[in-house]
């Protein structure tokens, strides 16, 4: 039987939502062991001077615990 846990990390990319989604993942798995899934709770972007200047990922990643 296994244990897992659910993390929430937030990921920006001035290129792309699948960057910052791709960026935000590497990121968590250099940290967390054992990572398995992650879901997108949300998206955003920031906007300057009537342009899309940043892409914005709300993660919730999964890992199991040893």
């Amino acid at each position: 039987m296994s244990v897992a846990k659910v993390t929430e990390i937030i990921s920006s990319s001035d290129k792309s939502f699948d960057d910052a989604l791709k960026t935000g993942i590497a990121r968590a798995c250099k940290t967390l062991h054992n990572v398995t899934g992650a879901w997108i709770q949300d998206q955003k972007v920031v906007i300057s001077k009537n342009k899309i200047t940043e892409y914005r990922v709300s993660l919730k990643v999964t890992f199991v615990l040893k």
